[in-house]
C-alpha cells in the first residue's frame, strides 16, 4: 500500500450551498441532551446532597426518588462516593455484573453501568505490547496503519480505518484495515458534515465513543427535574445516537462501531473508526487502553510533524539567505532575486513572479504583461492576498491576467513596492467517500445512499499554495530587512565619507588612527596640501576647483597601496595613513602621490595643473590622532616653506 500524498489545508475542496446546509442543521442536533441511551446499558442521575435518584434510565425507572445504596452493593455506594470515570468498576446490581462508571463533576453526579462483556475481560493486555511495537515507528502514513492493523487485531472488528481531518472540516480515510470482501475506502475524501464540529468536540472531553447497534431504538431518560433542566450526556459512554447518524452507518453497511480520538494541542486532528457488519461492543475497561494507545499514536504524530515542519523551515531559510545575502552588499535586489543564479522561484515554486521595487519592473519564469498584473494587484488593495481560484472568486479581475489562476502578492518595500507569484490552472481529482451529487441523497439533509468511491474532476483552480503562501511572506519580510539593513549601512557609510571625492571623510580618520595606534603597529602618516589651489577657484570657478579636487583623490587613491587609508580632510587638504610601513616607505609613497598630483587635469577642455606638499610622522604609541595630524601638518608646511612641492619629515 502506498502513502498518500501530502496534503495541507489549500487541498481542501470547496463545500457547497448543500454541505452549507447540512452543517448548519448539524450544529442544531441536541447530541449532548439527546434524553436518551443505548439500551445495553443504565444510567442514573444522583443528588449528591441527598443520595437520591433523580434521573433514570426506562430499565431502572423504580429507583426514581429513592436511594441507590439501598440496593445493598457495597460497589456502587463506593462508586457513588468515591468513582472515576477513567477507573471503572467492577460490580453487581440486581443480579446482573456491571462495569461502573461515575463521571465526577457532573450536576446531578451521573451513573453508569454497562454489562460485561463475556470472555473478553483480559483482551486489554495486548494493547500494551501493541503500543510497544507502535513506539518505534516514524513515519505518520507507518504509523497510522500499523495502529489501524493492531486495533483491528485486538477488537476483532471487520474494519478500522484511520481519519485525517483538514483544516476545512473534511476528511480523509488515511488507513483501513479491512476484511478482504469489503470494499476499500483507503484514501477517500468525506464532507465534514459526516462527522460534524459538535460530533469532534465531544472527543476532546470524551475520547471514545461506542455505537453498539444501529438497530438500537435506546432507552428514554426519566427525570425528577423540572423540564428546563436537561441532562448533559456529553461524556457518557452510553448516550444514544443521533437517528441522522443511525441511517448514516446503516447506509455504510455498519451495525456497530466503536471510535478513538486523536488529539493535538486539543485540537481533533484523526480518528480510529471500528466498524461491524453486526452488534459488537467492547468492554469499557478495553476500550480506556485503546485510548491511551490514540493519545500515543497523537503524541507520535504531533511529534513527527513538528520535526517534518521545522526540518522544513530550516531548508526553506536556507535556500532564502542564499538568495538574500547578496542584498545586504551593493548589489541591486531586483537583479539579485529575479536574474541571479538563484531567483524567488527556488524559494516558492510558481510558473512565473514579478517585482516591483523603487519604480523598477523585473520579471522571472512564464508571467502575464507587468502592466495588467499591477492593475490587478493595485486593484486588490494594499497588504498580501492569496488567491488558488481567481477566476472563480474574483472574475472581473481574472479576466485582465489571462492565464493566471493562482496569485500570490507579497510586500516588500515601500508602498506600491510588491513581489507576485503567479501560477496557471492545474486540473486535479478528488476521490470521495460517496458520489456527493444531490442524486446520492434522498434530500439534500439525507446521509448519502452509497459509499462507493467516487471521483470529483476540480478544475480553475492552481496548485495549492500551502505552506509557500508563508515561505513567500517570510521572504517579503526579509527582503524588507535586507534593503533597510543596507540602506541603513550606506548612511553609516555616507556619514564617513567625503560627498565630494568618495574619500573617507575626518571622522573615520580619527576612529581608523585610535585603532591603529592602539593595536601597536607601524604607522606613518602623510599630510597632503596642494599649493596655490586658492588660484584654481578664482580663475576657474569653484565647478572646476570641485573637479580638480575629484581627480587629486582619484590619483591619490592610485597612489597609495591597497592596505592604506586615503582621506580627505577638508579643503585641499588629503591624507594617507600608511599601515605596517615606517617614514622611509611612507617617503616613498608622497613621492609617488606628489607626482600624480603634477600631471595635468583637464576638465572641459581646460587644462590645469597643481603641485603640493607632503609632510610625513610615523605614530608613536599613545599619540592621540589630533596630536598626530598637527605634527604631520606641520612637517607639511616646512616642506612649504623650503619651496612646496615636496616632502618634508
Amino acid at each position: 500500500m502506498t502513502d498518500l500524498p501530502s496534503l495541507t489545508f489549500d487541498d481542501d475542496p470547496p463545500r457547497d450551498d448543500a454541505e452549507l446546509l447540512r452543517l448548519e442543521q448539524c450544529s442544531a442536533e441536541p447530541i449532548r441532551t439527546i434524553g436518551r441511551i443505548q439500551s445495553h446499558g443504565v444510567l442514573f442521575g444522583i443528588d449528591e446532597t441527598t443520595g437520591v435518584v433523580v434521573v433514570a434510565s426506562e430499565n431502572a425507572e423504580q429507583w426514581l426518588g429513592r436511594d441507590l445504596r439501598e440496593a445493598g452493593s457495597e460497589v456502587l455506594t463506593w462508586a457513588i462516593g468515591h468513582g472515576a470515570a477513567l477507573d471503572p468498576v467492577r460490580g453487581e446490581f440486581e443480579g446482573a455484573v456491571y462495569d461502573v462508571i461515575a463521571h465526577r463533576g457532573t450536576s446531578p453526579l451521573l451513573l453508569e453501568l454497562e454489562p460485561a462483556v463475556p470472555g473478553m475481560d483480559y483482551v486489554r493486555t495486548g494493547v500494551v505490547s501493541a503500543i510497544q511495537r507502535l513506539a518505534g515507528i516514524s513515519d505518520p502514513g507507518e504509523l497510522r496503519r500499523t495502529a489501524a492493523r493492531e486495533i483491528k487485531d485486538i477488537t476483532g472488528y471487520d474494519r478500522v480505518m484511520c481519519y485525517q481531518f483538514h483544516d476545512d472540516g473534511h476528511g480523509q480515510v488515511v488507513a483501513d484495515e479491512r476484511e478482504p470482501d469489503m470494499e476499500p475506502y483507503f484514501g477517500l475524501h468525506f464532507p465534514a458534515s459526516d462527522i460534524p464540529a459538535q460530533a469532534r468536540a465531544l472527543y476532546i472531553e470524551k475520547r471514545s465513543r461506542v455505537i453498539a447497534s444501529t438497530d438500537d431504538p435506546g432507552l428514554a431518560l426519566q427525570t425528577l427535574l423540572p423540564e428546563e433542566a436537561p441532562v448533559d450526556l456529553g461524556v457518557t459512554e452510553l448516550r444514544a445516537v443521533s437517528p441522522h447518524h443511525l441511517e448514516f452507518m446503516r447506509n455504510m453497511g455498519q451495525a456497530s462501531t466503536v471510535s478513538f480520538g486523536i488529539v493535538v494541542d486539543d485540537r481533533l486532528v484523526g480518528m480510529f473508526t471500528c466498524a461491524h457488519r453486526t452488534p459488537r461492543r467492547l468492554p469499557v475497561l478495553l476500550r480506556r487502553a485503546l485510548e491511551v494507545m490514540a493519545t500515543q499514536v497523537a503524541t507520535q504524530l504531533a511529534a513527527a510533524e513538528q520535526i517534518r515542519r521545522l526540518r522544513r523551515q530550516l531548508e526553506a531559510r536556507e535556500r532564502r539567505i542564499a538568495l538574500i545575502a547578496p542584498i545586504y552588499g551593493r548589489t541591486d535586489a531586483g537583479a539579485v532575486l529575479m536574474g541571479g543564479e538563484r531567483t524567488v522561484l527556488d524559494a516558492v515554486p510558481a510558473d512565473g513572479a514579478l517585482l516591483r521595487i523603487g519604480g523598477e519592473l523585473h520579471t522571472v519564469g512564464v508571467v502575464p504583461a507587468p502592466d495588467r498584473l499591477f492593475a490587478v494587484v493595485d486593484e486588490l488593495g494594499p497588504g498580501r492576498h492569496v488567491s488558488e481560484a481567481l477566476p472563480l472568486e474574483r472574475p472581473e479581475l481574472a479576466v485582465e491576467i489571462p492565464g493566471v489562476t493562482g496569485l500570490l502578492v507579497v510586500p516588500v518595500g515601500a508602498e506600491g513596492d510588491a513581489l507576485v507569484f503567479v501560477r496557471s490552472e492545474v486540473s486535479r481529482t478528488v476521490d470521495w467517500l460517496g458520489d456527493q451529487r444531490p442524486g446520492n441523497r434522498d434530500s439534500p439533509l439525507s446521509p448519502r445512499r452509497s459509499f462507493s468511491a467516487w471521483r470529483e474532476s476540480v478544475t480553475g483552480r492552481s496548485l495549492p499554495w500551502g505552506e509557500h503562501a508563508q515561505d513567500a511572506f517570510d521572504l517579503g519580510d526579509e527582503i524588507r530587512a535586507a534593503i533597510a539593513a543596507r540602506t541603513q549601512a550606506e548612511l553609516a557609510e555616507l556619514a564617513l565619507r567625503d560627498a565630494l571625492t568618495g574619500l573617507h571623510n575626518r571622522r573615520f580618520l580619527y576612529d581608523r588612527l585610535d585603532e591603529l595606534v592602539g593595536s601597536g603597529k607601524p604607522v606613518a602618516v602623510v599630510f597632503f596640501d596642494l599649493d596655490g589651489f586658492k588660484l584654481v577657484n578664482d580663475s576657474h570657478g569653484h565647478e572646476m576647483g570641485d573637479a580638480v579636487l575629484a581627480t587629486i583623490g582619484r590619483r591619490l587613491s592610485g597612489a597609495a597601496r591597497s592596505s592604506d587609508v586615503v582621506v580627505r580632510l577638508g579643503g585641499d587638504e588629503f591624507v594617507i595613513v600608511c599601515v605596517d610601513a615606517g617614514p622611509e616607505e611612507a617617503a616613498v609613497i608622497a613621492s609617488r602621490a606628489l607626482a600624480a598630483i603634477t600631471e595635468p587635469i583637464v576638465v572641459r577642455d581646460a587644462e590645469v595643473r597643481v603641485h603640493g606638499s607632503a609632510g610625513i610622522v610615523a605614530a608613536e604609541r599613545g599619540i592621540a590622532p589630533a596630536e598626530l595630524l598637527d605634527a604631520a601638518d606641520a612637517a607639511m608646511y616646512r616642506a612649504k616653506r623650503d619651496g612646496g612641492g615636496r616632502v618634508s619629515a
